[in-house]
């Protein structure tokens, strides 16, 4: 079988990967329109029941990415100034480019052929192939040039957001929530590796407005987002690379494939980045894919039918809870008026996945000093 992925991210290296494992005698070829060692944003975050879906399929690249990740087991709510630990939630990260480079290497050494700078202009330079894998993000070629067939639909959020990195080591994954002159903003960070961490701002619309981060320029709209967040940053500064303003996507694909072209990753569903889901879903997908296609190894329409029956239903429920976690931030200045272990009780059980019989299970300490401020509101 010739088998062509678009896209070099996670989703396409991953995929290319387990198929050439798999099957040494199909030919894989992966197409990516940058440079090998061009990527955005900072780090990628795991919960750890995501590392574990891949240690099952994959033992061998798990430890690969295990040890060059840094690892955590609280969360810490910062709301206005006052901090929260919550216990039990782990999670590890990783540089994005250090990702990218372990998957390369592993996509090498079993025979993958690699084309970056090479961008295609349409899918008819690939009619020789047996199957398209679409790979290749929220711009997608495969997914544009089969729109309506593939019952793709996009959205937008209000709220507005930017993604930076830090020299400043934050020893937990972190929420700050903080309000200023201009309104109400909130970060995200984590550190990826001992030296660096990420540093996503977040903000409402009308915050957004107020702060003329509308007419400022990348350098400028840098420097104010230093100063919102200069007691977070400890006098650090904030990196840029490529980090302007967006608003989140939803992207949501009826069907799953279209002839011999399929889809996974972020060219065929989105999920939220505060459920930390996006990568575990691509290289969940990669793996579906990669067991369908050896299942049905003769049948590809079959092969890509049992990809789909597989993954959707899993899919499906992890982009709810984003949609509701999701909305939670839409809301959160409101969020904000509540006390500091109202706010953090409200976060942590915000996707609906979680309630007080789990919460005492997985975070008992919190609980306990939620559980007791919620007493000495009662008495006063």
């Amino acid at each position: 079988m010739r088998i062509a992925v678009l896209g070099g991210g996670p989703a396409g290296l991953y995929a290319a990967y387990l198929l050439k494992r798999r099957h040494p005698e199909d030919t894989v070829t992966l197409f990516e329109q940058n440079a090998a060692d061009a990527t955005f944003g900072f780090g990628v975050v795991f919960s750890d029941r995501a590392m574990d879906f891949l240690r099952a399929d994959d033992p061998e690249t798990a430890d690969a990415v295990t040890a060059r990740m840094e690892t955590w087991q609280d969360i810490t709510l910062v709301h206005r100034s006052e901090a929260v630990a919550i216990d039990g939630v782990g999670f590890s990260a990783i540089g994005r480019l250090d990702l990218l480079m372990l998957l390369q290497g592993r996509a090498q050494a079993v025979g993958v052929e690699l084309r970056y700078r090479t961008p295609l202009a349409s899918l008819d330079a690939l009619d020789d192939f047996d199957l398209v894998i679409g790979a290749d993000g929220i711009n997608s070629l495969v997914r544009r040039s089969h729109e309506g067939d593939f019952g793709a639909s996009l959205s937008y959020l209000d709220n507005k957001f930017a993604w930076f990195g830090t020299p400043t080591r934050f020893e937990t994954l972190t929420q700050t929530f903080v309000e200023s002159e201009h309104g109400t903003f909130n970060a995200h960070h984590y550190r990826y590796s001992p030296e660096m961490s990420t540093f996503i701002v977040e903000c409402d619309r009308q915050s957004w407005l107020r702060a003329g981060f509308d007419r400022l320029g990348p350098e400028e709209s840098r420097a104010l987002c230093e100063r919102i967040f200069a007691e977070a940053l400890g006098g650090e500064p904030l990196v840029a690379n490529k980090s302007l303003w967006r608003n989140f996507p939803w992207l949501w694909s009826e069907r799953w494939s279209h002839g011999n072209r399929v889809l996974i990753g972020d060219a065929l569903h989105t999920a939220h980045f505060s459920i930390g889901s996006g990568t575990r879903l691509a290289l969940e997908d990669a793996i579906a894919l990669s067991a369908a296609l050896t299942e049905h190894r003769s049948d590809l329409p079959a092969a890509l039918a049992a990809y789909e029956a597989a993954r959707r239903p899993i899919v499906e429920k992890l982009v709810r809870a984003s949609k509701t976690s999701a909305a939670w931030y839409d809301r959160f200045p409101e969020h904000m008026r509540l006390a500091a272990y109202d706010f953090a009780y409200s976060y942590i059980t915000r996707s609906g996945r979680v309630d007080d019989e789990r919460l005492r299970a997985m975070a008992p300490g919190f609980m306990a000093r939620f559980e007791a401020s919620r007493s000495r509101e009662n008495a006063a």
